[in-house]
């Protein structure tokens, strides 16, 4: 079952709608996620085409051979990462439209989350190498 996301950045030049496959919500607290963002990056993962109203007010950062890093050209949001070259989009959560009902599932990267923080949600917690595996499992398999 799908459910119809909207949301958009802080300033709003630039919005966006999809049909996502979950409402999950996996957050990762590996360095460059919390260095992009100022905290762990909450995210939606949607496997395929996400409507963008606004596009040519994205900019792009490759933040590795594999990802990409999306954000608003005005205000700054961080918009989503994706992998390079395929519709495939990991949707900031706090740019998802309030009304959702969104649930934090898992957090990636736990052995690598700061200890000033947690979460109180009871979450499937994945360390830097079992996200390894699982990843090289399904880009590999």
């Amino acid at each position: 079952m799908t459910e119809h996301l909207t949301g958009k950045c802080l300033c709003g030049a630039v919005r966006f709608a999809f049909d996502a496959q979950s409402t999950n919500v996996d957050a990762c607290h590996c360095s460059m996620c919390r260095q992009w963002t100022g905290g762990p990056l909450m995210v939606v993962e949607q496997q395929g085409p996400i409507a963008f109203d606004g596009a040519e007010n994205i900019a792009l950062y490759a933040s590795s051979e594999a990802m990409e890093r999306g954000f608003c050209k005005v205000c700054g949001s961080s918009l989503f990462t994706k992998l390079t070259g395929a519709d495939h989009y990991f949707v900031s959560a706090g740019t998802i439209a309030e009304d959702a009902k969104l649930n934090l599932v898992l957090e990636i990267f736990f052995d690598r989350k700061p200890a000033y923080y947690s979460f109180a949600n009871k979450t499937r917690k994945m360390t830097a190498e079992g996200f390894a595996k699982a990843w090289a499992g399904e880009t590999n398999g």
